[in-house]
C-alpha cells in the first residue's frame, strides 16, 4: 500500500515540473509578463508650439506723471477753471488768483524802471561829454540794473497769479473754493497722467541676468477678475537693493479707459524666455522615476515602451521635451499606472488631459 501512495506522489511531481520551470524562467526575466489584451488609456500627440518661462511676483500701479498742483505766492483764490476728474491738456489755464495787487506791483516796478532808464541814458552821454564823474555814472548805471531785475521780478509774481496744466492728465479733487486765502505752497488739486500707467516690481537677483528692456509682461487686479492686462518692461534698475537682494523693474501698460488706478496691487507675470519651437506633451504623461523622468511612448504597433526624458518649461497642464521625445510621437497621458513595457495599448477618450496645440499660439 505504501508503495503505491509513493509512485503515485511521483507522478505528479513530474507532471508539474515544466510549470514550474517556466515560472522560475519568467521570474528571472524580471517581472509578470505583459497582459495579452490591449490596455485602455489617454495618447497624446507630441506637437511644437511657443511656451514661456514666466516669473509670477506682486507689484503696484503707478502713474505715468503725477504731480500736486500747489500755489508759489500767497494770494486770494479768484476762480477755480476745471472740474474733478477733467481731463485738461497741458498748457491749460486751471486757477487764477486776484491779480490786482500784482499788477499795481508791476506798473509801480514799470514805472521806476523807465525813470532808471531815462537817468541811465542821460548819464551815459553826460559820461561821454566829461560832465559827471564815473563814480555818478556807475551809480545810474547800478539803479537802472536794480529797477529792471525789480521788475522782471513782479512779472513774474504777476504770472504765478496763474496756475497752468504742466501737462496732460486728468484732475483730481480740489481742496480749495474761490475765495479763500491761501498760502505759498498750499495743496490746490492733484493732477495725474493715466495713460500708459507704470508698474512697479522688485526681481530677485538671481534672475536679473535674464532681465532686459523690452520684455513682455501681464498683470492682473482684483478690480478686474478675469482680466489681463498686458505691457513691456521700460526700465531695469542698473543696481540690486542690498537690504532686499532685487532689483526694480518698471513696465508700461496702455489704459485708455483708465481702467487701472495708482496704488493698485498687480499678481504679474513676467515673461523671462520665449521658446518659439518647443516639443510639449500633457505633463500628466510625464513620471518621476528615482532621479530620472520617463515616460511611455507607443510605437507602431501600439505597444508601450518606456522613454527617459529631460524637461524643460512647465507651463498650464503642459510641459516642454528638451530630449528623449520627437515631434508626432504618441506618449500615454493617462492611465500609466496600467501599462507595462512593452503592453498593448488602446486609446480612449480624454478625461484630464489637457490638449496641445501644434504652431505657435
Amino acid at each position: 500500500m505504501k508503495q503505491t501512495s509513493l509512485v503515485s506522489l511521483l507522478a505528479v511531481l513530474v507532471s508539474i515540473s515544466p510549470v514550474l520551470t517556466g515560472c522560475k524562467k519568467e521570474a528571472a526575466k524580471g517581472g509578470a509578463a505583459p497582459p495579452a489584451y490591449a490596455v485602455q488609456a489617454v495618447i497624446a500627440e507630441a506637437k511644437v508650439q511657443a511656451v514661456n518661462e514666466t516669473l509670477s511676483l506682486v507689484g503696484s500701479v503707478a502713474a505715468n506723471e503725477m504731480v500736486e498742483i500747489k500755489s508759489e505766492t500767497d494770494g486770494t483764490l479768484e476762480e477755480v477753471l476745471f472740474t474733478e476728474g477733467q481731463k485738461v491738456k497741458q498748457g491749460d489755464l486751471l486757477i487764477r488768483l486776484d491779480e490786482s495787487k500784482f499788477t499795481a506791483t508791476v506798473n509801480e516796478a514799470e514805472a521806476n524802471f523807465k525813470l532808471t532808464e531815462t537817468t541811465y541814458d542821460r548819464n551815459k552821454q553826460l559820461l561821454r561829454d566829461k560832465l559827471i564823474s564815473q563814480q555818478e555814472y556807475d551809480q545810474a548805471a547800478a539803479q537802472y540794473q536794480a529797477s529792471k531785475a525789480s521788475l522782471e521780478l513782479k512779472k513774474r509774481l504777476l504770472k504765478d497769479a496763474r496756475i497752468y496744466a504742466p501737462f496732460k492728465g486728468m484732475m483730481s479733487s480740489r481742496q480749495v473754493s474761490p475765495g479763500q486765502v491761501i498760502a505759498r505752497n498750499t495743496t490746490l488739486t492733484w493732477l495725474i497722467d493715466l495713460d500708459p500707467v507704470k508698474v512697479e516690481l522688485n526681481v530677485p537677483e538671481r534672475f536679473v541676468s535674464q532681465l532686459k528692456i523690452g520684455q513682455k509682461i501681464e498683470i492682473t487686479v482684483a478690480a478686474y477678475p478675469g482680466r489681463t492686462f498686458l505691457g513691456e518692461v521700460f526700465f531695469v534698475a542698473p543696481f540690486v537693493e542690498s537690504a532686499t537682494r532685487t532689483a526694480l523693474v518698471k513696465a508700461r501698460i496702455d489704459n485708455p479707459n483708465a481702467e487701472l488706478k495708482p496704488g493698485m496691487f498687480a499678481n504679474l507675470n513676467l515673461t523671462l524666455k520665449l521658446k518659439e519651437d518647443a516639443i510639449v506633451i500633457p505633463e500628466s504623461a510625464v513620471t518621476a522615476s528615482g532621479d530620472r523622468n520617463i515616460v511611455y511612448v507607443l510605437d507602431k504597433e501600439d505597444t508601450a515602451q518606456i522613454r527617459p526624458v529631460k524637461i524643460g518649461i512647465r507651463q498650464a497642464g503642459l510641459v516642454e521635451i528638451i530630449s528623449g521625445v520627437k515631434p508626432g510621437e504618441r506618449v500615454v497621458a493617462e492611465g500609466i499606472q496600467k501599462i507595462r513595457p512593452g503592453a498593448k495599448v488602446k486609446a480612449s477618450s480624454p478625461t484630464s488631459a489637457p490638449a496641445t496645440t501644434g504652431g505657435k499660439p
